[in-house]
C-alpha cells in the first residue's frame, strides 16, 4: 500500500469515528454544533475534545448523505443556532458503522491483550 494510500485511510477512519459519534449524540436528541461538542465531552469524561473545524465539516459531510437535517432555531441563550437531528438513513448508517467499530475493537483488544504464553519449564 503507497503512503498517499495509506493516509486517505486512516483520514476515513478518522472521519468515520467522528461520524458515528455526531450521529451516537443525535440519537438522544436534536441539538446545535455547540451542543454536539459539549454532550461528546461531557460523556467521554472530557477524554474527546471536537474542535469546530472538524465537526461543521462532518456535519455538512452529514447532511450531504442525508443522515442528518438542520433547521434553524432560536437556542436558549437566544441566538439564532442550526439544530441538527437523525434521520431515518442516519440511524442505519449508526447502526452499521456500531457494528463495524466492535469489530474493530475486538480486534484491537485480541491483539493488544494477548497473555504472554508461559514459558516452559
Amino acid at each position: 500500500m503507497n503512503e498517499r494510500s495509506q493516509y486517505k485511510n486512516r483520514i476515513e477512519l478518522l472521519q468515520g469515528t467522528l461520524d458515528m459519534l455526531i450521529l451516537q449524540t443525535l440519537q438522544w436528541g436534536p441539538q446545535h454544533g455547540y451542543g454536539i461538542v459539549q454532550a461528546l465531552r461531557l460523556r467521554s469524561g472530557d477524554v474527546l475534545q471536537v474542535e469546530t473545524g472538524s465537526l461543521y465539516p462532518a456535519l455538512h459531510r452529514l447532511e450531504r448523505q442525508s443522515w442528518v437535517q438542520s433547521e434553524w432555531k432560536q437556542s436558549e441563550s437566544k441566538q439564532k443556532a442550526r439544530y441538527y437531528r437523525i434521520t431515518a438513513k442516519g440511524k442505519k448508517q449508526l447502526a452499521s458503522d456500531l457494528g463495524r467499530w466492535e469489530r474493530i475493537v475486538e480486534a484491537i483488544g485480541s491483539v493488544m491483550y494477548v497473555k504472554p504464553e508461559e514459558s516452559e519449564s
